[in-house]
């Protein structure tokens, strides 16, 4: 009896939180969107499930849901020390220009190429770190502003120096076999990067919840005064956050060209939206890690399954688009109403 007494806040609690709010919100309104265009949900919804995880197609949305989560990671590490990495698209081609050119070059397996790219994308988000400190530019700005030039960096080097030649297509050549990412049993699209990824999302979540780096990440996000007051190193701590956040950026750049179709393609990497997607699905998860997983699935789910609707319900896929967006703006509804009402209780 008193356990149920106990489990019943805890229930109500997950159920009013605003990941869940916002969820069955945007599906609310989503649902009425459908219903004013003469689209039938019962039908739209088990078309949207089968594109994404039936039909064979399970596979196609385990290759997004990797560099999705990876791309979610590289945003909530600076993102629980306070800082806002917008730069992921910069550090991903950069990351994958990297691993590119090291599988070219200089040979061997795809350890040192997966390295490189790490590397690349952790310097390149670590110099928004001494612009915050020094300059005073908040790092939401300057990696947003230093992700435009990483981008064209990356497509010139696929485009001139590394291109592949007598196509005229912005690519480099096929990379060494002894590079390509070993496939996961008969699949032709995932391979062990969804493994890597998931230990280093796991070692993440366990670092950051269980030890003193990771309370300190938190007591930096919580406040910068506070942190500097309890001897936390801020500077060099909001370095590392935003240098780990590129790293695991650049990492997944590495990991998509390492795998099919084993190239860089310009564009390629940025395309698809994996970095939008993924601050979608940090900011659906409110600030609790352990639910990143879950809300990256969902979102790569959405998108999955986007253009199954589409042949089978007549839905445009871009209203899997429209749902991420709702789901946002609603998250951002429900935490502000929600602290407002917590301010006058107080």
């Amino acid at each position: 009896m008193i356990g149920t007494l106990q489990a019943k806040p805890a229930l109500r609690a997950v159920v009013l939180s605003p990941a869940v709010l916002s969820i069955a919100g945007a599906l609310v309104l989503t649902t009425l969107v459908m219903l004013a265009v003469g689209v039938d949900p019962s039908i739209a919804y088990p078309a949207l499930v089968r594109g994404a995880l039936m039909d064979g197609n399970l596979e196609y949305t385990l290759a997004a849901f990797v560099p999705t989560l990876g791309m979610a990671v590289a945003f909530a590490i600076p993102l629980r020390a306070g800082e806002f990495n917008l730069g992921g698209d910069g550090q991903l081609a950069l990351g994958g220009i990297a691993a590119a050119a090291l599988a070219l070059h200089a040979g061997g397996s795809f350890v040192l190429p997966l390295a490189g790219a790490a590397v690349a994308g952790a310097l390149l988000a670590g110099i928004s770190a001494p612009l915050r400190t020094r300059l005073g530019i908040p790092a939401i700005v300057s990696t947003l502003l230093l992700s435009a030039p990483a981008v064209s960096l990356a497509s010139y080097l696929a485009r001139f120096p590394l291109a592949e030649q007598g196509t005229g297509l912005a690519q480099t050549p096929l990379l060494p076999d002894a590079a390509h990412l070993p496939a996961l049993g008969s699949s032709t699209y995932v391979t062990i990067a969804l493994p890597l990824v998931a230990v280093l999302t796991a070692l993440w979540l366990y670092g950051d919840a269980r030890t003193v780096p990771g309370y300190e990440i938190r007591a930096l996000g919580a406040g910068r005064e506070f942190a500097r007051y309890g001897g936390v190193q801020v500077n060099r701590l909001a370095t590392l956050t935003l240098a780990g956040g590129g790293a695991f950026a650049g990492l997944v750049g590495g990991l998509i060209v390492l795998g099919p179709p084993y190239r860089f393609v310009d564009g390629a990497l940025t395309a698809p939206g994996y970095t939008f997607t993924a601050i979608a699905a940090v900011l659906l998860a409110t600030g609790r890690p352990p639910a990143i997983p879950l809300t990256v699935a969902l979102l790569t789910i959405l998108q999955a399954g986007g253009q199954g609707m589409e042949r089978e319900a007549g839905v445009p896929s871009q209203l899997t688009q429209i749902v991420q967006g709702l789901i946002i703006v609603i998250v951002a509804v429900t935490v502000v109403v929600r602290g407002r009402l917590a301010r006058r209780r107080g």
